[in-house]
């Protein structure tokens, strides 16, 4: 076994990717706290070990993976910041007053509003909590007193991991925000918040609440003024429908070129479409970390429906995560979203497939058992997880998945159409609008109606233990299926 690990450079590449993101995970459950100096000395001993025994191949191999595991750990204690003056975090626990800028999209909420301010005159970020007006957006100068503290642990939720995956490790109680002169950030992302809050009117202007926030949610991922609308949604599991996640964005991507091959699009030029679709929705959404995460999982489950074989795509969607996790090395561990959008990607590449061979004699009409099969595998990959993180799991959401997920697409073009004709005439846009109106009003009319069941949805804490031997086992069946198939003649 070991020797075919070695003589396979694509189990060797796979193997070297699993050390790094091994090392990550080991790091973020086991505090490491070592100097840099001392990483430094355990990278060049490595070296130096590779370099004596670059003849001896098991040697070497075995020493290239232990340092990729040991990588892994120090990518994720130098996320950390310094304990010195140069970070802000350093001023934790001190009544503090500094000049910075909005450095993200703010979260507007009903009761008040979450900004991201960047430091001017330190590194890093702080989060501040402040009340509705006045209201300030990216880019805006500010001039901040607070008391800034540490995120701390709430009960089982590591808020402190929470933040860390957006690069803060400081919070401000208490603050008082004065607006100044100037501008901070990337003037590219200015413009295109700029633009995103103009659409944003017009989508409030075209639709009444709950549905416009419904709608914003679709098209770019708005998460607020649902009210009532996303415990219904949470409870019949199709939250992920108003989310910019992997998840969401994999099973709409599947499904449209699906839906384009059935309309007798070419593959080639179906492919493309929606490649260009998922880069603008990326760019119009933001191109946070989470939204350009969530188009690359998009887009690799995309390609192997496109391509049509599974054989390279193990090693294209671990080393998406291996790339993701050397540029923040908390998404492994603290963002569920991340683990969500992978498991759900894995699910479209490996276990649709599985599903599809053992229902060739079921006709797909109109898409429908794609539909089914797309959804279900993403609802096996996740659940566990689900479970996990949020101690829910939805009954009826397989069902629901499958009433309303073929009408996402449609409601998404038609709303964005509806939004593009309002500006250069109303009264057309208004009509689309209307057109759109119905297909919310559906799915929230099934949502409503099932999360009324008594069995729609239940409590069920599950441990990790219990997960890990689920993923171990469903990962078992998955590879002994894949590989069954591939050795047929």
């Amino acid at each position: 076994m070991f020797q075919k690990i070695i003589d396979s450079k694509s189990r060797t590449f796979l193997l070297f990717c699993f050390s790094f993101l091994a090392g990550i995970a080991i790091a973020s459950y086991v505090s490491i706290k070592l100097s840099g100096v001392f990483w430094y000395f355990i990278f060049l001993s490595f070296a130096g070990l590779i370099f004596v025994f670059r003849k001896d191949v098991k040697s070497r191999f075995v020493l290239i993976v232990l340092l990729l595991f040991v990588l892994g750990i120090g990518r994720y204690e130098i996320a950390f910041p310094k304990d010195n003056e140069k970070y802000i975090s350093y001023y934790n626990g001190q009544e503090f007053s500094f000049v910075g800028y909005i450095s993200g999209e703010p979260d507007v909420r009903i009761e008040d509003v979450r900004y991201l301010v960047g430091s001017e005159e330190s590194k890093g970020k702080v989060y501040v909590r402040t009340q509705l007006y006045p209201r300030y957006k990216y880019g805006d100068r500010v001039k901040i007193d607070c008391d800034l503290a540490q995120p701390e642990v709430f009960d089982d939720f590591r808020y402190d991991m929470y933040l860390a995956n957006m690069g803060v490790f400081s919070i401000c109680n208490n603050p008082s925000l004065e607006k100044i002169e100037g501008r901070g950030g990337s003037a590219v992302f200015a413009k295109i918040m700029e633009y995103k809050n103009i659409f944003a009117g017009q989508v409030n202007r075209l639709w009444h609440e709950p549905y416009a926030s419904f709608v914003a949610g679709l098209l770019y991922g708005y998460r607020g003024g649902l009210g009532d609308l996303q415990d219904y949604f949470n409870k019949t599991g199709i939250s992920h429908i108003v989310a910019i996640s992997g998840y969401n964005i994999s099973i709409i991507s599947v499904l449209l070129i699906t839906i384009f091959v059935h309309l007798w699009v070419p593959r080639k030029k179906a492919f493309w479409i929606i490649i260009f679709s998922i880069f603008l929705f990326v760019v119009f959404a933001g191109a946070s970390g989470s939204v350009v995460r969530a188009g690359i999982m998009g887009f690799l489950a995309l390609l192997s429906k496109y391509l049509g074989r599974k054989n390279r795509m193990a090693n294209s969607i671990i080393f998406t995560a291996v790339l993701m996790t050397i540029h923040n090395p908390f998404v492994l561990a603290w963002d569920v979203g991340f683990q969500l959008s992978f498991l759900a990607t894995v699910g479209l590449v490996y276990l649709s497939p599985i599903f599809e061979d053992k229902t060739k004699m079921i006709p797909d009409i109109f898409s429908l058992k794609t539909l089914f099969l797309s959804t279900m595998s993403a609802i096996i990959l996740t659940f566990p997880l689900v479970l996990y993180q949020f101690g829910r799991f939805s009954i009826v959401a397989p069902i629901v998945n499958v009433l309303v997920l073929w009408l996402i697409p449609f409601i998404m073009f038609f709303g964005f159409i509806s939004v593009l004709s309002g500006f250069l005439f109303f009264p057309v846009g208004q009509i689309f609008a209307w057109l759109t109106f119905f297909g919310l009003k559906y799915i929230v009319a099934v949502a409503v109606w099932f999360s009324g069941l008594p069995f729609a949805s239940v409590e069920l804490k599950t441990p990790l233990l219990v997960v890990l031997v689920f993923y171990f086992l469903i990962f078992v069946f998955m590879f002994k299926a894949n590989k069954e198939k591939s050795d047929l003649p």
